[in-house]
């Protein structure tokens, strides 16, 4: 049989010691085949691993090759998120429009915020390019290495072996005409995709859309964290003790963080989170080092080039004063027909040397005229290194050799990196994927436009005619065009280092970085309030004593709101003035705790207050005292209650909740909450640009508050080094580890997160064998 349970935890006599046995007897199994070079499958036998489930559905997958535990994972991972890994595949092979509808809105974020037939076409503009499987051809360090390419192919055998057993619960997609198998091509392009979610999926519309004067077209990511890393000198122990919190959509399939831990005995031992339909892991730990990460929200890994055109030729631009012409290229989409059966839809995308024409990014139009025309330039469309730099976190035993896998391969696309290990060494890199433009390069090349994006949001738009204002060449960077190692901001530290998604400035308040291009992010500007919140907390637990990993758990779930500490006893002030009809918000202002706990009287109050003021009164302009350079994580402070607009977003807010009949003091979890299988789950924690650390948003109903958490925590990690192999280590899946409304996995762990409770992981062999819920599965393929 291709599947065979060991054991079941409903059978408690005898089911500890048999588990220990067949456990035992795995174990010895494939330590003795580990070495060998051929896989099972090549040997004639097909792939094979051991599943052992504990509590809350984590999977501890063994196997005896990177092949075999990629078809453990694979399999493991279709049995919890089916519908999510069908979802990605249709949205990368261009098919939503067949199946679902081209007017639909997309699921996820690989193209954010666009409809079916948009992403379709950008997507099938992709794949008629072949660049995903040039890339993948590269067997030199531009490509996928052995061990990842081993990894995919087992990944995708493990969904099909479980689509072939017919196991599928999930009624979001069983029996579902767009339900098929897995192919190795359908996670490289998710893989592509992921790296290019915030260059040009972005901008996928304006891509789609951009067509040539005279010409007509029928046109119908958001990623924040936080990550602490506390080296010798801050820690109890002093050893390394490590904090993810990466914050994503909650309802994006493609992006969908899921747990497992890895083990190939004698050569990996690694646990954490990686993202539904990717082999390998994007967060975690081995025995003795671990890593976080954090989304690069104020770097850009692209640049725009503004192409001067041929007069009378607009589909041609002039390179050095000769003329070079586009690249057109016509991309077919099946879109469903409203009453049955499909038609095609060609839409005609551009293309040059820098990349696609694009006539959108965000707000800013970019308008293709007879005289102009915009290209984008993404550093991650030659990136196909992701599973390289994360293979080689899985591998690291220390922070050193850590930072040196990702020098080596310097494939993460956007993330910020903090790494901390058992002898207390914590490192930051932002070594990630990033357009090589000094500032002395932009000074040189930016257009008109690019004179004001650049140091508003560090987009660099640069001169295309004049081939002297391409990307630059670093001679330790392993992709051509982007920055090495050595030109990207890092720092090692023996007390903290901190990012809640700011720029690389003030990653440890007492040592701010400086000296980067702007491209990479703001120097010795205000920070926001999230990161302000994480570096105060840290500096007022180091004041009181040393962390251990329990204080590193209360700082995560303290729900602190960082402007109502510098706000609400002004505001406070500032209503006992107005109407006496405003007393009860009065009063409930006063009492609030100042945090976005559950029960927490006044949090909804001032999240709709402040909401409303954010919108009538700018950032400066709402405090009294301005941004110090000199005292960072103090200012701006003091609300500007002298400003008529402070008065009227108070009244507003009350009016607003009185209008939906909410009493001012209702607790926050009365009206933040989840709904899963018909039970209302409360949910703590609050918006980011309130500065609660544990950042977590919704979309505001006022007839019932904020119903479905859109954004916020995922996979969390609270973990400390002692003095063995078996890390003290506390997960959390906020979302829980299955998107089955059908599992038994579907909300268990976020009732956990509402209640602020941790799951104890098992990372070491005793601890999972003592698990009361272990379950131990086989899996074959046939």
């Amino acid at each position: 049989m291709p599947y065979r349970v060991r054991n079941s935890p409903r059978r408690r006599t005898s089911v500890l010691a048999r588990s220990k046995l067949a456990a035992v007897s795995v174990a010895l199994g494939l330590v003795a085949a580990g070495g060998a070079a051929a896989t099972a499958d090549q040997q004639g036998r097909g792939l094979s691993a051991t599943v052992r489930y504990t509590e809350f559905g984590v999977p501890h997958i063994v196997a005896n090759s990177y092949r075999d535990l990629g078809f453990g994972q694979g399999y493991a991972a279709a049995t919890d998120n089916m519908c999510s890994l069908a979802q990605t595949m249709l949205t990368t092979s261009a098919t939503r429009s067949k199946y679902l509808g081209g007017d639909a809105p997309l699921q996820g974020i690989l193209a954010a915020g666009q409809k079916n037939l948009v992403s379709d076409v950008y997507f099938q503009g992709i794949n008629d390019s072949g660049i995903v499987e040039r890339l993948v051809a590269h067997r030199g360090k531009l490509g996928p290495a052995q061990e990842v390419r081993d990894a995919v192919s087992g990944y995708a055998a493990g969904v099909n072996q479980f689509l072939r057993e017919n196991r599928n619960t999930d009624p979001g997609c069983k029996g579902a005409a767009w339900l098929r198998p897995m192919t190795e091509i359908d996670i490289y392009r998710h893989m592509y995709a992921s790296g290019m979610a915030f260059g040009q999926g972005s901008a996928a519309g304006g891509i789609v859309s951009a067509a040539a004067p005279g010409s007509t077209v029928d046109n119908d990511g958001d990623l924040g964290s936080n990550a602490i890393s506390l080296g010798s000198q801050a820690t109890a122990n002093g050893k390394g003790i490590s904090l993810a919190n990466p914050h994503l959509p909650w309802n994006a399939p493609d992006i969908r963080l899921w747990q497992s831990h890895l083990t190939i005995p004698g050569r990996l031992n690694a646990s954490g989170a990686g993202v539904v339909g990717l082999p390998l892991l994007w967060l975690g730990h081995t025995e003795t080092m671990a890593w976080a990460g954090t989304a690069a929200d104020t770097t850009r890994t692209f640049t725009l080039f503004e192409l001067k055109l041929v007069p009378g030729s607009p589909t041609k631009y002039l390179v050095d004063g000769r003329p070079e012409p586009m690249t057109r290229r016509d991309v077919t989409v099946a879109v469903a027909k409203p009453g049955g059966g499909t038609e095609n839809v060609t839409r005609t995308q551009w293309s040059t040397r820098y990349g696609p024409i694009v006539q959108q990014l965000g707000e800013q139009k970019l308008p293709w005229t007879a005289e102009t025309a915009f290209a984008m330039a993404d550093a991650n469309a030659q990136n196909m290194r992701m599973g390289n730099s994360t293979l080689k976190l899985m591998q690291a035993r220390s922070t050193d050799e850590a930072m040196q896998g990702l020098k080596e391969t310097q494939g993460l696309p956007w993330m910020n990196i903090f790494v901390t290990d058992s002898r207390g060494k914590a490192s930051y890199h932002q070594l990630h994927v990033v357009p090589n433009v000094t500032d002395a390069r932009a000074a040189e090349c930016n257009t008109e436009l690019g004179k004001r994006t650049y140091p508003e949001r560090g987009i660099a738009v640069l001169d295309g005619s004049r081939s002297n204002c391409g990307w630059g060449q670093d001679r330790d960077a392993v992709q051509p065009g982007t920055f090495g190692p050595g030109s990207l901001p890092s720092l090692s530290r023996a007390d903290y280092l901190e990012n809640s998604n700011d720029s690389y400035w003030l990653t440890n308040a007492r040592q701010p970085i400086t000296g980067f291009s702007r491209i990479l992010g703001t120097a010795e500007t205000s920070r926001s309030h999230r990161t302000r919140m994480g570096l105060t907390a840290i500096e007022e637990q180091l004041a009181k004593g040393k962390f251990s990993k329990e204080s590193l758990q209360e700082l995560m779930f303290s729900n602190r709101n960082q402007l109502a500490e510098l706000a609400v006893d002004d505001l406070v002030r500032l209503c006992r003035t107005m109407s006496a009809d405003l007393k009860d918000a009065c009063d409930t202002l006063s009492t609030w705790d100042r945090k976005h706990d559950v029960e927490s009287r006044g949090a909804l109050l001032f999240d709709r207050f402040w909401t409303k003021l954010r919108t009538s009164l700018s950032g400066p302009a709402q405090w009294k005292v301005p941004f110090d350079l000199a005292k960072p994580i103090t200012t701006p402070n003091t609300l500007n209650t002298d400003h008529p607009d402070v008065a009227k977003a108070l009244a507003h807010a009350v009016a607003e909740l009185r209008a939906a009949n909410i009493p001012v003091n209702a607790p926050w979890g009365d009206n933040h909450y989840v709904v899963r299988n018909g039970e209302r789950i409360p949910i703590g924690g609050g918006q980011n640009r309130w500065g609660v650390f544990n950042s977590i948003s919704g979309t505001w109903d006022p007839a019932k508050g904020y119903t479905e958490m859109v954004h916020g925590a995922t996979y969390l990690h609270a973990l400390s080094f002692n003095n063995s192999s078996c890390p003290d280590s506390a997960t959390l899946m906020a979302y829980s580890q299955s998107s089955n409304p059908a599992s038994p996995h579907y909300s268990d762990q976020t009732k956990l997160y509402s209640r602020k409770q941790w799951v104890t992981e098992r990372f070491c062999e005793k601890d999972i064998m003592a698990s009361p819920n272990l379950r131990v599965v086989e899996v074959r393929q046939r």
